[in-house]
């Protein structure tokens, strides 16, 4: 067998070929998609946008994605309404309401006569209800009145006659030197209680169950009670009666 010949022109193309190899060295190897460093255009696109989100892509490159504006509603919202003190917009004509007296007891107002008792003396119950010594209570009654609460006028009218004897009839008031006022009445069930004021003035030991018995048979006779309480100056009327 004979072995090839190489030629001048041969053996300086393989000198060239060894020397260009040797200069440069062996080509760098591309970029793969497992590199996680970005590039330099993408650092300063970064930082030039804060707002955006950086993303990286297979490439090693980093695209910056914009963020969305804030959305707006489309649908309008209503104003703030204004604080309780504030006054509205446009007044609100309203239109007056009528005024009525006021009935601090909600009774309906009525005219009807009054029921006053008075005292008969030494009738032992014959005329009416009896009591203290031997006496007798009896039952007047006066012109029509207008009211609403039977009570107040039927008491007041007992305390405002000034007379011992009353008219022609034998009767007696021994409430006619006393001075007190009516303050107030109040309905429990079947018990009427009456506040007086003011002091009595009465005319011996058989005035004091007179006087009782007048205010209490007056107060219940008024609001249709069957038992009756009466203070005076805030204190039991049997109380304030036993000091005479």
């Amino acid at each position: 067998m004979t072995r090839p010949r190489l030629t001048a022109l041969s053996v300086l193309g393989l000198s060239g070929l060894m020397l260009i190899t040797g200069c440069f060295g062996p080509p760098s190897p591309s970029p793969t998609s497992s590199s996680a460093a970005p590039s330099a255009s993408a650092t300063s696109s970064a930082s030039a946008t804060s707002s955006a989100s950086p993303s990286t892509t297979a490439g090693g490159t980093t695209t910056a994605t914009p963020t969305s504006p804030p959305s707006t509603s489309a649908v309008p919202t209503s104003p703030a309404a204004p604080p309780p003190s504030s006054a509205p917009a446009s007044p609100v004509t309203q239109e007056p309401q009528p005024t009525q007296e006021p009935q601090p007891t909600g009774l309906p107002e009525q005219v009807a006569p009054l029921t006053i008792y008075y005292v008969a003396v030494d009738d032992n119950g014959v005329s009416g209800p009896r009591i203290g010594c031997g006496d007798s209570l009896v039952a007047t009654t006066t012109a029509p009145v207008k009211f609403t609460d039977q009570v107040r006028p039927s008491v007041e009218t007992l305390l405002a006659n000034k007379k011992r004897d009353v008219g022609l009839s034998g009767l007696i008031n021994v409430l006619y030197q006393s001075n007190l006022t009516y303050l107030g009445g109040e309905l429990n069930g079947s018990t009427i209680s009456i506040w007086l004021s003011g002091q009595f003035m009465l005319g011996g030991v058989c005035d004091i169950p007179r006087a009782k018995a007048q205010l209490e048979y007056t107060a219940m006779a008024a609001s249709g009670a069957t038992s009756a309480q009466v203070f005076v100056n805030g204190r039991p009327i049997d109380e304030v009666l036993s000091l005479k």
